[in-house]
């Protein structure tokens, strides 16, 4: 049972289920109706093949020549029935050249339903990873009001014994509130962000999202090189845009080919009864062609315009392989920041900034500080610990990036990629 279908049940019951990425890929490749065109697109690419590599099909008549009138009875001598058959014959060349052309643009069909299964995984991951963020920071605003409201209560018991000030009764019961306003702002973006994962899996927007939990991250990191290769050998909007090259040169070898007339072969059985008995039969062969007195706007055209998709496929193709470049490194970069600073808020900064609002905490009972500087380590340690959850979700939604741009799935295959060696 997926976890967003299982959520309605999990909450009837009292129960949080957690959202789990890939149970929310597997139903996206299920139910996304862009997904399903896509596919329908491709199926349509494929059938065009089979059409445009074949003869047209041949044209039977049947005549019944030089009748006499009234009566309709055959005229002598030349009165006779026939049947006609007729093919055209394209030039040699013509019916290869049109079906490598449909086959790459199937091919790239294919791959550009592939790429964007990818991005549609990515803009899930991202709601995903947003949605992780956001009930963290909630978590975590609510254990930073529960600290503030134990400030709230001893300047209340320091201020009833004659040891503390009304402001600071004041000011500690202010920053409860404004706390509790922090929570309803981070509740109602969670609720946006719950129908921004709904709308992307075909679901009602009110629909209950369970907690997301992250997945298993790499502990290593391939390197920035080995990703660039691998993206330009397997990401399927680089594919695509290869098939579409390939296409191109296909549709101008084609065009080239157009000058040449197309042939028109035909055989023609004729009969008629004769008057002393018996039937006539005759036979006729034709053979015909296109004459292109029309190619200086015609065939030459078609040839340019060849040219000039040639030209587009491979500037397209060009762009792409430069923006995917340029994505991967700054996903990379994001990447490396996002491990970089977590290891730093774990190892470094979030154990002391917890001893400081220890350090205030006991301070200010014996009047050694004030109330501002309690106040303002329990914030710091809240930003801190916000931004580590964001940080999180940072590296989640960078990996998810960097599978759309090489094109396969990483969190579990990055050990097949040269590595660093680099701790998380």
């Amino acid at each position: 049972m997926l976890s967003v279908l299982g959520a309605r049940h999990a909450l009837a019951q009292g129960t949080p289920s957690p959202l789990l990425l890939p149970e929310l890929y597997q139903r996206l490749d299920t139910i996304s109706p862009r997904l399903i065109a896509a596919s329908a697109g491709t199926r349509a690419a494929t059938a065009r093949i089979g059409p445009v590599s074949h003869l047209p099909d041949p044209q039977v008549q049947l005549g019944l020549m030089n009748r006499n009138l009234p009566g309709f009875g055959l005229n002598d001598p030349l009165g006779m029935n026939q049947i006609q058959v007729m093919q055209m014959v394209p030039w040699p060349g013509k019916l290869g050249a049109a079906g490598r052309t449909a086959r790459a643009q199937a091919d790239a069909s294919s791959a550009q339903a592939g790429d964007l299964r990818l991005e549609l995984r990515n803009q899930l991951a991202g709601a995903f990873y947003d949605l992780y963020a956001v009930d963290q920071a909630v978590i975590v605003a609510a254990s930073s009001q529960s600290l503030l409201r134990n400030v709230a209560t001893t300047t209340q018991s320091m201020y009833a014994v004659g040891e503390g000030r009304q402001a600071d009764v004041l000011q500690a019961q202010v920053e409860v509130d404004r706390m509790s306003e922090e929570i309803l702002r981070m509740r109602s973006m969670r609720e946006g962000l719950a129908a921004r994962l709904n709308a992307m899996l075909d679901q009602p927007p009110d629909s209950p999202v369970g907690t997301p939990k992250l997945p298993d991250f790499p502990q290593d990191l391939p390197t920035l090189d080995s990703l660039i290769a691998g993206a330009l050998e397997t990401r399927p909007m680089l594919t695509a845009g290869k098939d579409q090259v390939r296409a191109a040169d296909e549709a101008r070898q084609l065009a080239g080919k157009e000058i040449w007339p197309d042939l028109q072969l035909g055989a023609i059985y004729g009969w008629r009864p004769m008057p002393e008995g018996g039937t006539d039969h005759m036979i006729s062969l034709m053979l015909g062609f296109s004459i292109p007195i029309w190619a200086g706007s015609r065939q030459n055209q078609m040839k340019m315009e060849a040219d000039a998709m040639r030209v587009a496929a491979q500037s397209d193709l060009a762009a792409q392989v430069a923006d995917t470049r340029g994505r991967l490194g700054m996903a990379y970069a994001e990447l490396r920041q996002a491990r970089e600073l977590q290891q730093l808020y774990r190892a470094t900064l979030l154990p002391q900034v917890r001893a400081s609002v220890a350090a205030s905490e006991a301070a200010y009972r014996v009047g050694d500080v004030n109330l501002m500087t309690l106040l303002d380590s329990e914030m710091t340690l809240y930003r801190y610990e916000q931004e580590l959850h964001r940080l999180e979700a940072s590296e989640g939604k960078a990996w998810a990036e960097m599978e759309m741009l090489v094109g396969r799935p990483m969190l579990a295959a990055t050990a097949t990629l040269q590595s660093e060696g680099e701790p998380r």
